[in-house]
Order: C-alpha cells, then structure tokens, then sequence
C-alpha cells in the first residue's frame, strides 16, 4: 500500500539513466561561455589545478565555515621518512543571530575565532598560509578570491552575496590588528573533500558532499572550461549541482511533498536537487509524507498530534535510527512515541518503509548526478573503463546505516564501465582546504624556481641589438681576406652572381641533399610571356649507416638514386644540365666546385671533409657507368631557396632556412668580397651562420641546457649557434630542461624513466604540435616518450628561440634607411618525409614573432617575407639554368 501510494518516489534504472543524462547536459551548459549565465548548474571554476602530489611540506592554517559550527585547523605537513600530517583543531560554535545578522559580524565573529585560535597556539607572530573552506557557492577569477553567489544552508547574513569573501575576512583581520594572516585559497568544502582524499589516492578526481546539504567537483579539462583562458591541464569544477532543477528540468519526478518543502524554505525555488536528497530536507519531506498518510487514515489509525504538525520535529538523524536493521523498529516506536503517535507494530513497520523509500530515492538520484561525471570524465580520458577514486564527506554518507552501500551499488550499476573506488574523508574537508593551500605554496614556489631558471632564455631587446652587433662584426671578418681563415662565420663565395631574369629556358635536373631525405627533380623551365615551371620529382631515403659510413658508400647511393629516377622518367639518354643542392658548409672555387669546410645535420661520411663534392659526384658517375650528367653548378639550400623565390620576385635578396639547421645567404657588393678577385657587380654569399659562437662570442647568454646539448652532439664545440636555434636541437634543449626540473622535483613527481634519458627522444616537432594543438599534443608527445605525467613547454622558453634567431637576420652587408628585401624562408629543409622535424617557420607563432622581431631590430628596412613552397631543389635547377644562360652569354 506504501508502494503504491510512493510510487513516484520510486525510480526505476530508466529514470535514472534519464536524469543522468538530464545533468550530463546541465554541464555542458553551465562550462559553456554562452549558456552559463541562464544554466541552472553553475559549474563553477575553482582555480585548483592540481591535487597533493606528495610533496608538500610546511605549516598551514585551515578555517572551516559551512554550517552552525566553525573549525579551524593547524595542518603540518613534514618529510621526515614519509610524508605525516598533523593537525590540531578547534570548534567555534555560529550562533543563529550571527547566521542571520550582517556580513561585517559574521567575518569579525570568523576573526575572533581565528585570533583565539592562534594565541592558543602561539602563532600570532607568524604569518602562516591560510585555507579557506567557505561551503557556499561562490565566482572565482582566481585562487584566492570568491565572489558568494547565493547563500545556503539557513545562513542569510546580509552584505556578503555578490561580494569577495576573502576581501571581507582580510578586512576584519585588519581590522583587529593583533595578528596576520596570508589566505592564499578560498574553496568549497567538496574541493577541500577532493583535496583531502587525494593526498591519501592520488587517483581521486571527485569530491562528494552528501551531509547537510549536497554538492560535487571533479578534476575537468581545461579545454572544456569556456570561463577560464587557456586550454592546458585541467582545473576542479564546483558544479554546485544542489541547483539542479531550479531550471525545471526535474519537474516530471519532483512529488508534491518535494514542492510543500520548497515553499516553506529559505530560498524558495532554489536548489531544488539538494532539497530532494539532503539531511537538511530529508527527515522533513518524511514527515510531510506521515502527515498526510495519517490524514487519509493510512497511519497511527488517523490520529495527528501537534507535534507531528510541528516543522523541523521529525529529523534526519531519525530517519537514519529507524532504517537500522536490527533496532530500527524499536528506534521508530520510541520516536512516533514521543510525537504523541502510540504508533502499532505495524505503524513502524510502515514508517520503517517510508524512511527507506526516501533515502533510496536520494541515493538513487546522487549516483545518477555522479553517474554523470563519471561519463564525462571517462569520455575526457578516451579510455574504454575509467578507474578512479571518488572522496566523500557529509554527515547522511556517513551515519545513516544503508545510504553509503545503496549509493555505491546504483552507481556501480548506471556505470557498468566505471571501477570507482569511494574514500571516506576521515579528517573532514578542513585538511582538504589546508592541502589545497599546501599545493598553491608548493606550486608558487615551483613557479618562482621555474621562472627564475627559464629568465635565462627571455633576451632583451637590448641583448638582441648585442647579438646583432657581434654578427655584423663576424660577418665582416668572414668577408675580409685578413681574418678569413680564423673567421668563424666563413661568408663563402657562391659564384651565384645573378638571379633568374625569366629567359631561362629548357630541361634541367636537380638534387637535392640536406637531411635524412634525398630529393631527385626534373624541372622544365619555359620562358616567354607565360613563364613556367613545372616539376617532377622522387623523394629517397639516407639510412643512417650511409650517412655515417664511407663518402664512396654515399655518393654511390647517390647515384643509384639518380639512376632510378632516370629510369622513372625515361630520360636515362638525355645528358642533362644538373644543379647539386649540398645543404653544407663549402668554399667554393667556381660555381661547378664546392670543397666540403665538415659535415652538419647528423653527416659523418668518410673521406669528403677537404674534397670537391662535385668530383666526388662525377666519380660515382663513372663508376656507374649507365649515364652521364652535366653539372653546372652545386649550390647550398639557403641559395636555392633565394632563387626559386627570385623566380617569383626579382626584389628578393636574401634566403634564409629555418629547419632541421638554419642558415642565410644574401647578395653581397663585389667590392666587399675580399676572397674572390674583382670589385664589380654582386655575388651570393653563403653566411653559414650555424658557427657563429664557435669563438665564444655567444657565451654569455648559452645557458646550461645549451652547454649539455653541444658536449653532446656529434661536433662539440662547432655550430653553436645552430644548436641554440634550429629545429635538430630544439627538442633536446626541452629533454634536458626536462631532466633537470624533474631532478629538482617540479615534475613527474621526481621520476626519471629511462626513456626520458634517451637522447632525442623528445622530438622537435613535439614543440610544434604543443603550441598548435596544446594540451592533448603534449599528452600525445609524453606518452610517445613513455612518460605518465603531464608538462607543458613553457612559453617563455619557445620566446626565447624565435627572439633570439632575428638577431642575425639584419646585416645585409651594405648600409640602408628605408631597404625594401624580401627574404626567402624554406618552409622545411627537405620537402617532404614523415621522419623530418617539423620545419620551425611552421610553428604556430615562430613567424609571426620573427617578422615582428625584424621589424623591432630593423626598423629602417621594409621586408617582405615570401615563403618557398617548392623547397631548394627548384632553386638549384633555376641557378642551373642562370648558369647555363651566362656560358652561353660568354661563349
């Protein structure tokens, strides 16, 4: 008969799954910028980013205000053998008159307490940090800052709602002037649950009130929280989910005794959710339900007593007495007892049923809530079965006798794929809001380390001007016959004395070597009033054993590759013109004649440092013996990317490569080029500025991380520069500030795994993913190096590399107010292959601050940046094909 007179109160797993979906939306609205003004489930950001990573130590002080009693804690956290916490407290009664008075009492009553607190302590002399545990829904901006929505729980003092609580605490301190306190967090009392459990399981991700009245937060990616900038991490989300229905959406299963509670509440219309599942509401809404059964003479043979009609008589702690399973009949025959009932045997039994039909129905409803979060955060995961830990507090969670075991088996049951551990918080949410402050002081203090390491990488724009001094200075003594040889950036002659003037014409062949790849190209050139280009080529791979083997072993897989190619196009008869791009240092002699200064990128061949690469070639050639090619000209890929830029803008004069290396060439006056004879006309000069540093003009701004990547590498002491900057490197740079910061306890709690110490195993182009897709790129990247924790490259670092890369950019060689250069960039230094560094222009950012850079150090020279979308190797068939035109000219 109960049953059925309950039945709404009874709701079945499909209502349930309902409602959980119901809520599932509820917090997609309220994390949404456009619907979280008019959501009902506020989803507020708390601003806590992290949970107790073990580390924490020191002494803090916890306030706890939340209901009628007020606690305040002393949490010491020490690292002796292990980790220990000790805590004191004490509890400060919250009369109903302060309750209900105004702000500015109710916080000098909070500081009153506080005072008492510390000199019974000792501690007024010190300035300890503070937690805030302040249960009441509040708008954060920050961590230390709460703006009180609305109030709840019976407490109404006047002032406070749409103020900072923190600012109302600080200024009651103030104002008594016998003590200081730094309050670095404020957070609701389910954060401090979280926080709590997790020093305990560093697995929990959700805190769970479920006491006097009922909330949850959950650890929510980053990249969901349109109210917060940024896209890296997760931060935790008060939902405030008390408020869920206040929109309407639960109107189908709220009863009519859910809605006489609501009309004779505080805040009518308001946390309708709580008011159907709380200990504030619970014993209540029971008693409306006995009432009204013994007014239609189901119950106490219809008799009703004043008491029985008396608000707030009949409460939870009742329920939880009657609905244990040995005494609880005996419980609810002393209790209708004493309401004046004389309640039968079967009178209890029925009220038994009663109670148990509501709290069911609450523990029902709250693992459909959590039900929610669960599938939110599995589904952030990616994963196919979520394991977590949910922490939990409140007094109906912990005294009533069957809520705690009826909660977990429903949520078990709606979440089928969901292993979810519950933690009893033992210390209360308290210790929860000291560890939250413990985490803000570890992070504050890890962030100040990092800043003040990584300041290091932040140039100024006058160190900029400095470096861009000691290039011009190192350029000049590159050019001049005098200091040549002892120059270490060596300005080498190219022999390229003119760009393309668009009557180059015919079939040309053009290979291209400078990286793991090795690019073959047929280019036809074809002049006239429409001028084309159209290019065929075949992309071949260089294992490192020919890279690092003898120079024949190289040069004759060369030529094999060329020889394939050949046949691919048909063309193995034809003796072609061929541009040899040899991305590497060379004093050339003639545009035909290139002798290899040493190897770069990786290379270490036997036997070619000193030698022609061009003979060289034509060696492995003849030892083919299936065709031959007429080499014009071998040029470097900074100058074939000048030139195929040229092709497009006779104004450009200026290439540069930023990439697995990084170099520049530009049109240099005849009459500075001291090596070569004559004063007329312009020539390309190869910077080959990867060197600059090698003296150790540099040194005072390579930091330690630039010093363990040189010991390092396969040329120590040589390319400098390069190293500091360019796309083969930059990936170690960040292993090594990685190394070094998880040694020193910022990250992955201080374990190195043993991947992270393989050299290059944090690759470049994870530097350029991170900054274009963010947070899920550097999970991407972590997981690809076996390591389980998450880091974020800071932003400083990557600043650092593009600020200090312009400084070399603006000596042209010749003086200018107002120049108009166009410079070439390559986007990548091969064209094509997967196991290629993302080229750096093509980082996020990397271009936008080097044009804005150029702009700051040049500001009297107007460059246009024109990118090479056809690489070096077109480059090298347009100087082909100069080359060509002029011997032609000549002969």
């Amino acid at each position: 008969q109960i049953d059925k007179y309950l039945y709404a109160m009874r709701l079945s797993d499909e209502t349930l799954l309902d409602v959980m979906a119901r809520f599932r939306r509820e917090m997609k609205n309220g994390l949404s910028r456009d619907f979280n003004p008019t959501a009902a489930v506020k989803m507020l950001p708390t601003f806590v980013r992290s949970i107790p990573d073990g580390s924490e130590k020191g002494d803090f002080i916890a306030l706890d205000l939340g209901g009628s009693y007020f606690r305040i804690l002393r949490v010491k956290v020490s690292h002796e053998k292990k980790q220990t916490v000790q805590m004191e407290s004490e509890i400060y009664n919250t009369p109903e008159d302060i309750m209900h008075g105004s702000g500015t009492r109710l916080f000098d009553h909070v500081a009153e307490c506080l005072g008492d607190f510390m000199e019974k302590q000792q501690i007024k002399d010190k300035k300890l940090p503070v937690g805030f545990t302040f249960s009441f829904p509040c708008r954060q901006s920050k961590l230390d800052e709460g703006f009180l929505i609305t109030w709840t729980k019976r407490f109404k003092a006047s002032g406070v709602e749409g103020a900072d609580v923190v600012r109302l605490l600080n200024k009651a301190i103030k104002k008594r002037g016998d003590y200081d306190a730094d309050i670095m967090a404020v957070v609701n009392d389910t954060v401090g649950t979280m926080m709590t459990c997790g020093f305990d399981d560093q697995r929990c991700e959700v805190g769970l009130i479920i006491g006097t009245g009922t909330n949850a937060c959950y650890m929510e990616e980053m990249r969901h929280i349109d109210l917060v900038e940024g896209d890296e991490g997760r931060m935790c989300i008060n939902t405030e989910w008390g408020a869920f229905g206040d929109d309407g959406s639960l109107e189908d299963i709220r009863t009519e005794f859910d809605r006489e509670i609501d009309r004779g509440s505080l805040n009518p219309g308001k946390q309708l959710f709580e008011k159907m599942v709380s200990g504030l509401y619970m014993g209540e809404l029971v008693r409306l339900i006995l009432v009204k059964m013994a007014k239609e003479g189901l119950l106490f043979e219809g008799r009703i007593t004043p008491e029985l009609l008396t608000k707030g008589k009949f409460e939870t702690k009742h329920v939880s007495a009657i609905e244990k399973s040995k005494e609880g009949l005996n419980k609810a025959k002393e209790i209708l007892t004493r309401l004046g009932v004389e309640p039968s045997h079967e009178d209890c039994i029925a009220v038994q049923h009663v109670c148990t039909i509501v709290s069911f129905r609450s523990a029902n409803l709250v693992a459909s809530t959590l039900g929610a979060i669960l599938n939110q955060l599995r589904d952030n995961k990616g994963v196919g079965r979520l394991r977590t830990t949910v922490g939990v507090d409140g007094s109906l969670y912990k005294m009533h006798p069957q809520y705690a075991r009826r909660l977990h088996k429903t949520t078990r049951r709606l979440v089928p794929d969901s292993e979810v551990r519950f933690l009893l918080s033992e210390s209360g949410s308290g210790k929860g809001a000291a560890m939250v402050t413990a985490v803000a002081y570890r992070l504050s203090e890890q962030h100040r380390l990092i800043d003040e390491t990584l300041a290091e990488f932040k140039l100024t724009h006058e160190q900029l001007l400095q470096v861009k001094k000691r290039m011009r200075a190192e350029m000049e003594a590159g050019l001049k016959k005098k200091t040549h040889d002892t120059a270490k950036v060596k300005m080498l002659p190219t022999f390229v004395r003119s760009t393309p003037d668009g009557t180059e014409n015919g079939d040309f062949l053009a290979l291209d070597l400078g990286g793991t790849n090795f690019r073959v190209l047929l280019v036809k050139i074809r002049s006239g009033k429409r001028r084309t280009v159209e290019m065929h080529n075949k992309i071949y791979a260089i294992p490192i054993e020919v890279m690092q083997g003898t120079g024949e072993e190289l040069f004759d897989h060369i030529v094999t590759c060329i020889s394939d190619f050949l046949d691919y196009m048909g063309i193995k008869g034809a003796r072609l013109p061929l541009g040899f791009t040899f991305s590497f240092p060379c004093k050339q002699t003639s545009l035909d004649a290139g002798i290899l200064l040493n190897w770069t990128k990786g290379f270490k061949a036997t036997d070619c440092e000193g030698e022609d690469v061009v003979y060289l070639l034509r060696e492995g050639i003849k030892r083919r013996e299936e065709f031959d090619l007429d080499v014009v000209a071998v040029v470097n890929d900074t100058v074939g990317t000048m030139m195929t830029c040229a092709y497009e803008d006779p104004n450009c004069e200026i290439g540069l490569i930023v990439g697995t290396g990084s170099n520049a060439c530009y049109m240099e006056e005849m009459r500075n080029i001291e090596m070569v004879d004559g004063e007329q006309g312009r020539m390309c000069v190869n910077t080959e500025w990867g060197a600059f540093g090698d003296n150790g003009c540099l040194d005072d701004i390579r930091t330690i991380y630039d010093k363990a990547v040189d010991d390092f590498s396969l040329n120590a002491g040589k390319q400098r520069y390069e190293k500091m900057i360019s796309g083969m490197y930059l990936g170690e740079i960040v292993r090594n500030i990685l190394i070094d910061f998880t040694k020193r306890g910022f990250l992955f709690r201080g374990q190195i795994s043993e991947t992270l110490k393989t050299r290059h195993i944090f690759e470049t182009k994870f530097l350029s993913q991170i900054e274009r897709d963010s947070w899920r790129a550097v999970l991407a990247s972590l997981e690809r190096i076996w390591v389980s924790v998450c880091v974020c490259v800071p932003e400083d670092f990557l600043q650092y590399q593009l600020n200090f890369q312009q400084c070399s950019l603006l000596n042209p060689g010749k003086g200018c107010d107002a120049v108009q250069m166009p410079v070439a960039v390559l986007h990548s230094t091969v064209a094509a292959g997967p196991s290629l560094p993302a080229a750096l222009v093509s980082f996020h950012s990397f271009s936008r601050i080097m044009h804005q850079t150029v702009k700051d150090l040049a500001p009297n020279c107007d460059v246009t940046f024109l990118l090479s979308e056809d690489g070096s190797g077109k480059g090298a068939a347009l100087i082909t094909a100069v080359g060509c035109r002029l011997r032609e000219a000549e002969q």
